[in-house]
């Protein structure tokens, strides 16, 4: 899978979704100008330890991303959508795009390719979900319905004792 950022504005949600890319093995790609520098040390506290295994790609525009992924298939993130994201059907090279976090996608762009576009559910007098939350809502969507590909699905106790700790009376 893919992630495409457009115009992100917050570091720290960067960071989260880098990290969020780098453990299902999903491709960033971040569609510039950003609001702040791949260098800038909230971005890199946020993505940890996770910079190592982040596949990313930054393009000067979306014509540029666009021209360099010219056969994406792109499912648009956007609250003015009608369909919800659990109706999209998702394939292994998809492109996820997500707006700024201030303003979302551009109508202009939503207009043009508004039958590729959803929604996540919310109440109606929310106005959006912070960013990097969306972004694993519709990436682990996506992957779960494709029966989580190449992912760990089981985890194993380790064996290592623990500190005695004391909520463990009440299990």
């Amino acid at each position: 899978m893919n992630v495409v950022l457009y115009q992100p504005e917050i570091p720290q949600n960067t960071g989260n979704i880098a990290r969020t890319c780098a453990a299902t093995g999903s491709t960033l790609h971040l569609i510039e100008p950003l609001g702040f520098s791949l260098a800038d040390k909230y971005l890199k506290r946020a993505g940890l330890d996770y910079w190592s295994l982040v596949r990313y790609e930054v393009h000067a525009s979306f014509d540029a991303f666009c021209q360099a992924h010219p056969h994406a298939r792109m499912h648009f993130l956007s609250t003015k959508a009608q369909r919800c994201y659990t109706q999209a059907h998702y394939e292994p090279d998809d492109y996820l795009v997500f707006g700024p976090e201030t303003r979302g996608l551009p109508e202009s762009l939503l207009s043009r390719a508004y039958d590729r576009c959803v929604r996540i559910p919310m109440i109606p007098q929310a106005r959006s979900l912070n960013l990097s939350n969306s972004v694993a809502i519709v990436l682990y969507e996506a992957l779960r319905s494709q029966g989580f590909a190449g992912l760990e699905t089981r985890g194993a106790l380790t064996g290592r004792p623990d500190e005695a700790a004391p909520w463990m009376d009440y299990v």
